[in-house]
């Protein structure tokens, strides 16, 4: 496991992005934690999020798909 994944900056806030959204490359889409630091995870992309593959509090490894963007 590299890491866990979380779709918010915290459990009271809204998601970073959901389904519906527009992204650019530079949109923080979630955070990923590993060794106790939070790492902001960028589109990379541009487009409209389709999918959200994971939920919050999952574990992920190198080269999981978090997200379907279309």
């Amino acid at each position: 496991m590299v890491g866990t994944f979380y779709g918010a900056p915290s459990p009271e806030a809204d998601s970073f992005v959901k389904v519906g959204d527009t992204v650019s490359e530079d949109t923080v889409v979630c955070i990923v934690e590993a060794m106790k630091v939070m790492n902001e995870v960028k589109a990379g992309v541009k487009g409209v999020i389709k999918e959200v593959l994971l939920e919050t509090s999952h574990p992920v490894e190198f080269g999981a798909k978090l997200f379907r963007v279309g």
